[in-house]
């Protein structure tokens, strides 16, 4: 029997945990998720525990967060003014918003708080500085 390695495109069933137990993603329901392993189209840690598993194989790995979606960095929460918000757009504490950057380039950002002035933005991924345990099962490689 192969085993997983740099360069198959794997299919995986997965669910993600964090360290309290709260479910944040699960393939359970739909198609696995398919990936080239090595590509980096995944987080590192994910990759490095389905590298080497067999098809048919199950297991669970915890990664911690700096080689999952890396620590929080309090550099990438920041306040614009509000002035500086579409001006039709109702925005409440929890919203997901896009913004964009002089050089065209744009980013995901989290509305997290608001006060008549401004509004507090976080830029880090909402799993940043979290550990995430993963139940695995590898069910095909190509």
């Amino acid at each position: 029997m192969s085993t997983a390695k740099r360069g198959d495109v794997v299919h995986v069933h997965y669910r993600g945990t964090l360290d309290d137990g709260t479910e944040f993603d699960s393939s359970a329901g739909s198609d696995p998720l398919t990936f080239t392993l090595g590509a980096g189209e995944v987080i590192p840690g994910f990759e490095n525990a389905i590298e080497g598993m067999s098809t048919g194989e199950k297991k669970t790995e915890t990664i911690p967060a700096d080689n999952a979606y890396g620590n929080r960095r309090e550099e990438l929460v920041f306040k614009v003014g509000r002035d500086q918000m579409p001006a039709d757009t109702e925005i409440e504490t929890g919203d997901m918003l896009q913004v964009g950057f002089p050089d065209g380039s744009s980013a995901a950002v989290q509305v997290t708080a608001l006060d008549d002035a401004s509004v507090t933005l976080d830029a880090n991924h909402p799993l940043a500085g979290k550990n995430l345990t993963f139940e695995l099962e590898l069910v095909g490689i190509d």
